[in-house]
């Protein structure tokens, strides 16, 4: 019986770390490729390229994916055979993880329906897909969290010393700052373009309502779930507006105030226009602003 529980446990433990590994890859997934989802060239390229050209991207994003896992994941005391398997094998998760993110996004925004030919989604998940492909494989390479800090015993050493200092630092206008910075540093290039506008116009509300969630599950997984360095830190921290729902609601209605903001500096929105291009436009922006909003709070 003890064996067997002893098994189950290593069971649910190993289900627990590939669960982590995902929410990793996808967050990082979504850093990386976000920016990229708003523009229409890309998705016209996906949308006329042929058989060939689609196989030619995915070669080649295999490949820098694989380099990229094969020379991070090198290890001395691994064998030969492992050296290369290994990063092969993560590769390809890296990428089936890529294409599946990025076509549920483009779902999300309006760029893929039941109407869409398969030809079209193909080429739109391919070529949207090789950024979000390395962001994963970055993600999972290289930013590990607390969790892999406490097993190589780092983790216990520096937390009791920086515990005091982290929670007096991870206050709401800490927090608020960053998310600012963060929103304005990956949506600022997105606002003036003409992407918004076009999605917008295609959004129901339906589609809206299911965008400003996918922001807020998105950010919260980001902080919150992937593991990321200073995630445990932050669930340790007191009040409203510090804990993961709380601060995970307030930060993204800073993150559309900022979109606001960077809708009107750019003249995409003016005070003639009805509401409900500024409902519309400003959730259609606010996803790459919470997803800057939640990488710029790691940062803190």
């Amino acid at each position: 019986m003890v064996r067997r529980s002893r098994q189950r446990q290593s069971l649910a433990w190993g289900w627990l770390e590939e669960f982590d590994e995902l929410v990793r890859g996808v967050s990082g997934g979504f850093l990386f490729g976000i920016p990229l989802l708003y523009t229409m060239e890309v998705w016209w390229i996906g949308s006329f390229s042929r058989a060939p050209m689609r196989l030619g991207a995915l070669a080649v994003t295999y490949f820098v994916v694989f380099v990229f896992n094969r020379t991070v994941g090198f290890r001395d005391n691994q064998d030969i055979k492992s050296r290369w398997r290994d990063p092969a094998m993560e590769s390809v998760e890296a990428i089936a993880i890529g294409l599946v993110c990025t076509t549920l996004t483009l779902i999300l925004l309006g760029q893929i329906n039941p109407r869409t030919p398969l030809n079209e989604i193909l080429g739109k998940a391919i070529f949207e897909g090789l950024p979000f492909s390395l962001g994963v494989a970055l993600a999972t390479s290289l930013m590990s969290g607390d969790r892999y800090d406490s097993e190589n015993g780092n983790g216990d050493r520096d937390s009791h010393e920086n515990d005091s200092w982290m929670l007096s630092q991870m206050e709401p206008s800490a927090d608020i700052g960053a998310t600012l910075l963060g929103a304005i540093f990956i949506a600022f290039s997105i606002a003036p373009t003409d992407e918004v506008a076009m999605l917008a116009a295609s959004a129901s509300p339906q589609g809206l309502a299911a965008i400003a969630l996918s922001s807020l599950l998105i950010s919260y997984g980001i902080v919150f779930s992937a593991g990321f360095r200073g995630q445990e830190k932050r669930f340790k921290q007191q009040g409203m507006f510090q804990k993961p729902v709380g601060e995970t609601v307030m930060c993204y209605l800073v993150s559309l105030a900022a979109s606001v903001v960077m809708l009107s500096f750019f003249q995409k929105v003016t005070f003639s226009d009805p509401w409900q291009i500024w409902v519309s436009y400003t959730i259609i922006l606010g996803l790459p602003a919470s997803i800057g909003g939640a990488a710029g709070r790691l940062a803190v």
